[in-house]
C-alpha cells in the first residue's frame, strides 16, 4: 500500500493526485532529503564498524566462566533493555554542555565544554555515542554465543603449537565467527539505516538539519506537512537501501558456503 501510494500527490485526509515519478524526482533533487540521506550514511559508517569491533572485543574479554565475566556480561547488557526516552534522557544529561558529565570533566581539566547537541560538527558524533551505548548488549550476546560454539580442542591444538594470542584470534576465532560477524554487521546496518528516536529526542534534527536521518525526515514531511505520498516515496528509498545492504552481505557469506 505504501509502495503504490509513493506515486500519488496524497495527505493524510484521503485526498490523493496519480504523479507516477513525481515524489521520487523531487526527492533526487531535494537538498533536505539528500542531506539527511548523506547523515544516516555518516551514523552508520561512525556507528557499525566502531560497535562491531568494541562488541567483540568485550564479548572475548569476557567469554569466561567466572562471576565477575557474568556480572559484567549483564551490566553492559542492562543499557539495551532500556528505552529510547531513557537513554536519550541519560545521555543529554550527560553531554548538556552547562552541567552535564562531558563538561564537568573538561571544566576540570581546565578545557571548555564542547556543544555536543548544537554544534553542526558534533551532532552525528552525539548521536553515535548515544547509539553504540544503547546498542552495545544484543551483539555482544551474539558474539558469546558464537565463541561458545568453538571446540575448544582447536585451542588446545593452537596452545601446543605455542601460538600468541593474536595468531590464535586471526587463524581460529575470527574464521570461526565469521558468519556471526555478518549478521551482526547486517543487523546493525539495517538498523542504523532506521536511525530514528535518538535523533528526534535529542538534537531533534538540529542544528540546522545536520543531524536529521532519513526517518526523521520521513516523519517531518508525513506529520508535520502531511505530505503522506512525498513521505512514502522516502521509505521506499529507505527500503532499497536497507535491502541492498542486506543483500550485499549475504552475498559476502556464500562465497565460503558454496566452496564447501
Amino acid at each position: 500500500m505504501g509502495m503504490g501510494l509513493s506515486f500519488y500527490r496524497a495527505d493524510l485526509f484521503g485526498a490523493k493526485v496519480w504523479t507516477g515519478l513525481g515524489n521520487y524526482g523531487r526527492l533526487l533533487s531535494d537538498p533536505v532529503f539528500l542531506h539527511a540521506l548523506r547523515n544516516t550514511f555518516k551514523l552508520v559508517l561512525l556507528i557499525v564498524p566502531t560497535l562491531t569491533a568494541l562488541t567483540l572485543a568485550l564479548a572475548v574479554a569476557l567469554n569466561r566462566r567466572t562471576r565477575g565475566a557474568a556480572v559484567l556480561r549483564g551490566v553492559f547488557f542492562s543499557s539495551s533493555v532500556l528505552s529510547v526516552t531513557i537513554v536519550t534522557l541519560i545521555w543529554r544529561f550527560v553531554l548538556t554542555p552547562d552541567a552535564g558529565l562531558f563538561a564537568e570533566v573538561a571544566q576540570a581539566l581546565g578545557r571548555e565544554p564542547l556543544p555536543w547537541l548544537s554544534h553542526p560538527d558534533l551532532t552525528i558524533p552525539a548521536l553515535a555515542l548515544t547509539t553504540i551505548w544503547w546498542s552495545i548488549g544484543l551483539p555482544m550476546m551474539l558474539f558469546l554465543a558464537g565463541l561458545q560454539q568453538i571446540p575448544s580442542d582447536m585451542y588446545e591444538a593452537a596452545a601446543l603449537d605455542r601460538s600468541s594470542r593474536w595468531t590464535t584470534f586471526r587463524r581460529i576465532t575470527l574464521p570461526q565467527l565469521r558468519r556471526t560477524l555478518l549478521l551482526v554487521v547486517m543487523l546493525q546496518t539495517a538498523a542504523q539505516l532506521q536511525l530514528f528516536g535518538q535523533a528526534q529526542l535529542l538534537t531533534a534534527g538540529g542544528p540546522s538539519g545536520a543531524s536529521r536521518p532519513v526517518v526523521l525526515f520521513i516523519f517531518e514531511v508525513a506529520f508535520v506537512r502531511w505530505e503522506l505520498g512525498y513521505a512514502l516515496a522516502a521509505a521506499e528509498i529507505l527500503f532499497t537501501l536497507v535491502l541492498l545492504a542486506t543483500l550485499a552481505q549475504y552475498w559476502a557469506a556464500r562465497p565460503r558456503e558454496d566452496a564447501r
